[in-house]
């Protein structure tokens, strides 16, 4: 006597022999699907069944031991289109199969041969393991599907560039439109530079308002600006200074940039490569642009985040006939969850404070968000802040670099990051900066990050 022969042919007159027999079917297919079948139907059906479910789990098993002992290999893996296509494909099969399992199970239950109270509790547990194993599927596939269309949309497909001087230099540029403007200006500017082999870096926060600012040498807007851009008032705009870089060569100068964008790039990010290139003495191999107008939409779809602020700050975001802000309401010191909005005012608003301050906050913010920003968080929440990215990031970096530089990320995380913002004492006058003491810092400062394990408050304050 085994399992199978009450459950193949049981007495079908008995309800409690049935309803036993439904029990085990439902229960089985549940726990190992496929099960159901070979024991009470379609021996074929259950061992396709079987043999895929098998397969499912080893390969699970198998990504598991993998990202134990090599975590970039499946972090590459899960960064590259043709994984996430074919795992969005093994999903829907999954699903259909989970499906046609199922119902076939319902069918070998033989319902009317079973007594009332099993029947709703057998079908309540089957709709409960059909919309269970369904919706794992079908979630799924929405993830790898939304993953697979943002990296399309937000990372390049170039190739890769390698690390000089044993370091990657990554401009981030903090673009904001703002009440009153024409165009976007990037008022928040800094160069990450990361160690390739530690992670250990340094984060270097450059003022909108430095002037005089030297351009790599050879660059299209070296040749126009051979003194540095502003010097001597020189320049094609209202304000000669550091961010305005970009609004003139975009407006007024792309065409010497013809040539030279690259992926994602444009003639005033360009530009403004070329200036920290001048500016730090780096090489920066890539940057990333982040829109504050849509910066909002990340933090909402995040939740809100935690802020403690320490002074009074306006919104304002409406301006007069002349676009100049009007102030419609105010931050207040103190710890608060601040949604979208609020968190945009709190990196944007300088009306009663200077830019340093800004600065301040601005790194304030970035390490709030990136705390918040934990696998459990992003993971209920990707669709938002996956379409939140694709609305604010524009960068450069390849696709075939994410895994690198997860890795990496996760290595600088561990050590702490060195900051370093080029604003008074640290650099008395940005008007008249001396590009050759600010060259010689930032060489003693990643000099200096590279023995260090922890990080540093910003010099100077």
């Amino acid at each position: 006597m085994t399992l199978s022969t009450p459950i193949r042919n049981p007495d079908a007159r008995s309800e409690a022999t049935m309803t036993r027999r439904g029990w085990w079917l439902v229960v089985l297919n549940f726990l190992l699907p496929g099960s159901a079948q070979l024991i009470a139907g379609n021996r074929g059906l259950g061992r396709f069944g079987l043999r895929m479910m098998l397969l499912f789990w080893l390969i699970v098993a198998a990504l598991v031991v993998v990202f134990l002992v090599k975590r970039t290999l499946v972090i590459e893996w899960a960064t590259q289109a043709w994984f996430l296509a074919g795992a969005e494909a093994f999903l829907i099969v999954f699903g259909l199969l989970w499906i046609v399992l199922t119902i076939d199970t319902l069918r070998l239950v033989h319902f009317v041969r079973v007594s009332g109270g099993g029947r709703w509790g057998i079908a309540l547990f089957t709709v409960f393991a059909l919309v269970g194993g369904v919706g794992v599927a079908g979630y799924g596939v929405t993830l790898t599907a939304t993953v697979r269309q943002t990296l399309g949309d937000i990372f390049t497909s170039g190739p890769s560039e390698p690390p000089v001087n044993g370091r990657y230099n990554i401009m981030l540029l903090g673009g904001d439109a703002g009440p009153g403007r024409s165009g976007m200006r990037p008022d928040s500017i800094s160069v990450i530079s990361i160690d390739a082999t530690t992670g250990k870096a340094v984060n270097i926060g450059l003022p909108r308002n430095l002037d005089q600012i030297p351009f790599r040498k050879g660059s299209p807007a070296a040749q126009l600006y051979p003194s540095g851009y502003g010097t001597g008032g020189r320049c094609d705009v209202d304000v000669c200074q550091l961010n305005s870089i970009y609004t003139e060569f975009t407006i007024y100068k792309s065409a010497l940039y013809k040539g030279h964008i690259t992926a994602h790039s444009s003639a005033g990010i360009e530009a403004m490569r070329d200036a920290l290139e001048g500016a730090t003495g780096l090489t920066i191999q890539y940057f990333a642009v982040v829109d504050m107008e849509g910066f909002a939409q990340l933090v909402d779809a995040l939740g809100g985040v935690t802020i403690d602020a320490k002074e009074k700050l306006p919104i304002a975001d409406k301006g007069d006939a002349n676009g100049n802000p009007i102030t419609t309401g105010w931050i207040y010191p103190g710890v608060q969850r601040m949604d979208g909005h609020t968190a945009q005012w709190y990196a944007r608003s300088r009306e009663t404070t200077s830019d340093y301050d800004r600065m301040a906050r601005q790194r304030q913010l970035e390490n709030a968000i990136l705390a918040q920003m934990n696998p459990a968080n992003v993971l209920t929440k990707f669709q938002a802040v996956a379409a939140a990215g694709k609305q604010i990031i524009t960068t450069d970096i390849p696709q075939s670099m994410l895994s690198y530089f997860v890795d990496l990320a996760d290595k600088t995380k561990s050590v702490g990051i060195v900051s370093l913002d080029l604003v008074p004492p640290t650099v008395p006058d940005p008007s008249n900066p001396d590009w050759a003491a600010i060259h010689a810092l930032l060489t003693s400062t990643i000099a200096h990050s590279n023995q260090r394990a922890t990080s540093s408050p910003t010099p100077g304050g």
